[in-house]
């Protein structure tokens, strides 16, 4: 929903709060404290509603503690049903376009939390039977904040909220793991040297190479699903600065029953209701999976140089045309967007250390920035390795003659010729085929240093692909 606007109906309602009144189009569910956050933080220009996870999530805190007030007797029954009905209406997708302040906002949150404690209580009133704005029978503040803080219920949500998207990345990123493995196990039988320091090692194949880029990948799966448990404690109940203020004794112990049963997740208490280390732990591991992303991108950039006067081991799937001036010419546009969204993951890893560091004594007013950083970088990793795979990996193909060639004509070959020759022999073999150009095959052959037939046995590619028994001297 554009809010610059002019309202459809050109009616208005007038709301007000300590700061002074001020009119609400009709058609918006969201209240005076909305309005002044947007006219506040024209910031980022990303809106709650860019994030449908909060969303959810945070309709799922209003829904566990309007239940929780009702079971105490805190919330008449007709006014928590219209809550929780409003917050279900909300975690199934509705009203989502007027979730509408800024990500990065100041107030530690409140802004958030008051767009959806104005959302939720105005379709409450409506489903009570009421006008948008008639507080006195469902109040933002009073109702549907009821027990509450913006320091317990934000934070809460944004856990939650985490926690469903860090899933969906796993899922992402196992998809992604299947198609480097299943290029791997097509790419066994292609010979190709291996390199190291950019100069040539000793041969491999490319399906090796393929294989070992699945296994990093997979490592990064365990580590984001251990981090992400982290967010299973949540603080609802501590309200303002963790000592429960507002709140009944039974509240957060009931609130929490019944996010449990709401969100389908295991969610305890915090020991600690003022910590930020989960969010730091995160981006970590986000971080370093997107390095990890990176470092592939960068090879597979490498390896498809060319096509002629490069390395041209594998071909990209030609994306589109690389140049407005050199005809023919295609880039490697996927693996390149990829590195440019592993440089903004790195970044904003930066930002949500800055920001957690420069919190101060009870309450860290930066979490914005560090939710806004997690939730951005969680995107575009998940549509990055989307894009990767089906747009790069699954149409990747191997140059099997130009790989051959390039073991056929390597000197790294000398190495399997170590344990036979000794490593002087085969130093000097190397300076020769240097100098003169010719193949290491040749030269051992020329100085009578290995029969024809042992030769073929040890230099064959296939036998240095793996460990294997040496004769004894």
């Amino acid at each position: 929903m554009d809010i610059t606007i002019s309202p459809l109906s050109g009616r208005f309602r007038r709301e007000h709060d300590l700061l002074g009144e001020k009119d609400i189009p009709v058609e918006y569910y969201f209240g005076i404290q909305t309005m002044r956050a947007i006219e506040n933080f024209d910031i980022g220009r990303v809106r709650l509603h860019f994030y449908p996870e909060l969303i959810r999530a945070l309709a799922m805190v209003k829904e566990a503690a309007a239940r929780a007030n009702g079971d105490l007797g805190l919330l008449d029954g007709p006014t928590a049903r219209a809550i929780v009905d409003a917050c279900r209406e909300i975690e199934q997708g509705r009203l989502h376009e007027h979730f509408v302040v800024d990500m990065v906002q100041g107030g530690a949150g409140t802004s958030t939390n008051m767009n959806a404690n104005e959302v939720i209580a105005n379709r409450a009133l409506e489903l009570l039977g009421h006008e948008r704005g008639e507080y006195g029978y469902c109040h933002p503040n009073n109702h549907v904040n009821r027990s509450q803080s913006t320091n317990d219920a934000y934070p809460t949500a944004v856990r939650i909220a985490l926690i469903f998207s860090l899933q969906k990345l796993v899922e992402t990123l196992r998809w992604l793991v299947d198609a480097f493995r299943a290029k791997g196990a097509e790419f066994a039988h292609v010979i190709k040297m291996g390199r190291t320091q950019l100069q040539d090692a000793v041969p491999m194949t490319l399906g090796q190479e393929f294989e070992a880029y699945a296994a990093n990948l997979s490592e990064e799966i365990d580590r984001i699903e251990q981090n992400y448990r982290l967010f299973l404690e949540v603080n609802m109940g501590a309200t303002a600065i963790g000592t429960g203020i507002n709140a009944d004794p039974d509240y957060s112990p009931l609130c929490i029953r019944y996010l449990r049963e709401i969100t389908g997740l295991p969610v305890v208490a915090a020991t600690n209701l003022i910590d930020t280390g989960a969010f730091i732990m995160n981006s970590s591991a986000l971080k370093r999976l997107a390095t990890k992303m990176s470092k592939i991108c960068n090879d597979l950039r490498l390896l498809s140089s060319g096509p002629r006067a490069g390395l041209g081991e594998i071909n990209l799937p030609p994306m589109q045309p690389g140049s407005s001036i050199m005809p023919g010419k295609v880039n490697p546009v996927i693996p390149e967007v990829v590195n440019q969204v592993a440089f903004r993951v790195i970044g904003n890893d930066l930002t949500i250390t800055i920001a957690s560091e420069a919190g101060q004594l009870e309450l860290n007013v930066m979490e914005p920035i560090i939710v806004y950083s997690l939730f951005e970088n969680i995107e575009m990793l998940i549509r990055s390795m989307n894009t990767l795979r089906d747009r790069c990996v699954t149409g990747i193909t191997a140059n099997e003659e130009t790989c051959r060639r390039m073991v056929r004509n390597s000197i790294g070959v000398v190495t399997a010729l170590n344990p036979y020759l000794g490593y002087e022999t085969s130093t000097e073999l190397a300076k020769t085929a240097l100098r003169t150009g010719k193949g290491i095959y040749d030269l051992v052959l020329e100085q009578g240093l290995m029969s024809r037939e042992e030769l073929d046995s040890v230099l064959s590619p296939e036998n240095m692909l793996r460990p294997r028994k040496l004769a004894r001297r």
